[in-house]
């Protein structure tokens, strides 16, 4: 059991060393009787890895569920992303487009548009790449 913990912090270590880890969340406006607070920012955190100068996957709390993200950089600021429950995955696939916004050394403003089925929803995030 050691060598598994052992193993495990080594690989992570070393992930972090060689790419970029990003911390992100959606804002969510809060209903029209309620006010701003902590869980406006934090209902929707997720942590991505950056395998390439392109691409990102990771993981984002959806409500009380985690469900898995990709995303692919176009240009340096344009993205395509994809966002997928893990259950019944195929049937509620989110898809969306977005621009990222350095407002400061490693924080970006991310304005976004996504659809999941007949649905689509204009969002703005929050990004930190460690």
């Amino acid at each position: 059991m050691k060598k598994t913990i052992l193993t495990t912090v080594i690989a992570l270590f070393c992930f972090s060393a060689s790419a970029q880890l990003r911390v992100m969340s959606n804002i969510d406006q809060p209903a029209e009787s309620e006010s701003w607070a902590v869980e406006n920012f934090t209902n929707n955190i997720g942590v991505g890895y950056d395998l390439s100068d392109r691409v990102m996957i990771g993981v984002q709390q959806n409500g009380d569920d985690y469900d898995f993200i990709g995303r692919y950089n176009l240009t340096s600021s344009l993205y395509l992303s994809a966002q997928m429950p893990t259950e019944d995955a195929v049937e509620n696939i989110t898809m969306g487009v977005g621009f990222s916004m350095r407002i400061w050394n490693s924080l970006y403003v991310e304005p976004n548009y996504t659809n999941k089925g007949e649905e689509g929803s204009f969002n703005v995030g929050l990004s930190y790449k460690l």
